[in-house]
């Protein structure tokens, strides 16, 4: 079977139509083609009146040798993939060593976590916050009645923060194993819908995710896994080897017992601040890297889909459209679009009290009023924050708090027209946009919360964004602050076999370890970091 990629049908091309493509591009008679299977489907919209569908597909022909031969120099023609997954190590039958322990259940740790159960090696998971329902209640009480809950919010709790997102399930990373196509799998059988195996940018929604991860949950459990809720890890136990190295024997667990580990996996999320702080404290490596700082902004989905789309607006096989944006300063910034949300909502992300966060959140059918976005700027350590591995925590905590005070010191977000932003000016009353963020916003001046920097960017991406996206620096567009979590502010560094660079057996991974951003890439991780700790089990 060959892989065919790129191939390109109108919008609303009739099925039949996808035969005789596939027939001209290989150069071949119809007859010649025995069957086909859609891999990929995106989409071309950069002319609106003639948007096209961009196919991969696996075909099958009577003579490929000959078709492989003929285009040997073509990319977009080669024999198909193997795309199964294969586990590198397996459990003896019967294993009964000490069982490695998963310290976070996002997406980083819950695939790591399956991967080990499937592997045979029964690992605990231990996570601060609450199973997902549950949790989704204490978050709900953070979006009606202003009601945090430190441990179980956005950030916190199954599922991490991942779970109260769009729910995208795509990335940049190479992946020449084909780990993303396990992940989909995956959840596909927890009950994600199947269209996300062959949708070029598929996403979930929140909803959907809440069963998915109750389901590999049972999964887990079924396979010999063990999760222990509400259970923080407050200091970890090392001992120091002759070469200089750390060793780990275990963890000091919030209610004063201890628990036996010689094989972690660190998949806190980027939000675990007093565990960043606790690892510091006892020498573990780490080191401040790069993130983003901004706000939300509010547009009606309807602006964007007929920016995007035109005539095609709401087209069935379309949806809701998204955007993705970027512009360098004169002040040598760049701002970017980030985590685009359509037809969603903002949402109250704080994980600590007295700070406002913010974040975007989208269902499957993405039918919200409403598209969003971060909109931010992408600061560095050396240049922004340059006093050690936990200075960009600091910042962090620095414009959350103030945007706390600045929204009225009740968890509602400050807000500010873009009109208003543009000119200078405190915003008094909305204009055309309903914001979404809950438990609601209070207009204000958006400056005193946010870097001059940011500011200054802001007032100059925005006019440029609202000339490649008509509307986007709309006067009645809301922007609602602040976006401060966009990643991880650190990296705890680990070495090619995937641990801590000066804690042996200690795995730091996903995206608070800073080795992902989002929930496909934080999967993708947990899965080369459990490959890596059976490995290493394994060999001692």
């Amino acid at each position: 079977m060959l892989r065919l990629s790129g191939l390109t049908l109108p919008l609303d091309h009739a099925d039949e139509a996808m035969p005789d493509a596939i027939a001209r591009r290989l150069d071949i008679p119809r007859e010649e083609l025995l069957s086909w299977d859609v891999v990929r489907r995106g989409n071309d919209a950069r002319r609106k009146s003639a948007i096209l569908l961009v196919y991969t597909l696996d075909v099958s022909l009577r003579d490929e040798a000959a078709v492989l031969e003929r285009f040997a120099t073509d990319h977009d023609v080669r024999v198909r993939p193997d795309t199964d997954y294969k586990f590198p190590v397996k459990a003896p039958e019967g294993w009964s060593g000490l069982r490695p322990v998963v310290i976070g259940a996002g997406p980083c740790g819950l695939f790591a976590g399956l991967i080990l159960a499937q592997m045979g090696f029964r690992p605990i998971i231990l996570d601060r916050g609450k199973v997902v329902r549950e949790r989704t209640k204490d978050t709900w009480g953070l979006w009606r009645r202003s009601e945090l809950n430190p441990d179980s919010n956005v950030q916190f709790g199954e599922g991490g923060a991942g779970t109260f997102s769009d729910g995208k399930l795509y990335c940049r990373v190479k992946d020449p194993r084909f780990l993303g196509r396990k992940v989909l799998e995956e959840f596909v059988k927890a009950g994600a819908p199947e269209d996300i195996l062959t949708e070029a940018h598929p996403h979930i929604g929140t909803f959907r995710l809440v069963t998915m991860v109750e389901s590999m949950r049972k999964t887990i459990e079924a396979l010999g896994g063990e999760y222990r809720w509400q259970t923080r890890v407050d200091d970890i136990e090392l001992e120091t080897l002759p070469d200089g190295k750390k060793n780990l024997r275990g963890l000091h667990l919030h209610d004063g017992s201890f628990l036996e580990a010689s094989h972690v996996v660190l998949a806190i999320g980027h939000s675990a601040r007093p565990t960043f702080e606790m690892l510091h404290a006892r020498g573990v490596y780490m080191e401040a890297k790069p993130f983003s700082i901004g706000v939300r902004i509010e547009h009606p989905q309807s602006w964007v889909d007929e920016a995007r789309y035109g005539k095609y607006a709401k087209h069935p096989v379309l949806g809701a459209a998204a955007y993705s944006l970027a512009h360098h300063c004169e002040n040598g910034r760049t701002v970017y679009s980030f985590c685009m949300c359509p037809g969603g909502q903002v949402v109250a992300a704080a994980s600590e009290e007295g700070g406002v966060v913010t974040n975007g959140m989208s269902q499957y059918s993405r039918a919200e009023r409403n598209a969003n976005s971060g909109l931010v700027v992408a600061i560095d350590p050396a240049r922004d924050y340059p006093g050690g591995p936990l200075a960009g925590i600091a910042l962090q905590r620095k414009w959350e708090s103030l945007a706390y005070v600045a929204g009225g010191s009740n968890y509602r977000a400050p807000g500010q027209k873009v009109g208003d932003f543009l000119a200078g000016r405190a915003s008094t009353e909305l204009g055309e946009i309903i914001p979404s963020y809950k438990p609601g916003i209070t207009l204000t001046d958006l400056t005193q919360c946010l870097p001059d920097y940011v500011i200054e960017s802001f007032r100059e991406a925005l006019p440029a964004f609202g000339r490649q996206i008509a509307h986007y620096d709309h006067p009645d567009a809301v922007m609602t602050g602040v976006e401060t979590r966009t990643s991880s502010p650190l990296r705890i560094t680990r070495g090619k076999d995937f641990q801590s660079l000066n804690v042996e057996r200690l795995f730091p991974a996903g995206e608070g370890a800073g080795y992902a951003g989002g929930i496909l890439s934080a999967a993708i991780d947990g899965i080369k970091v459990a490959e890596a700790l059976a490995a290493s089990i394994m060999s001692r």
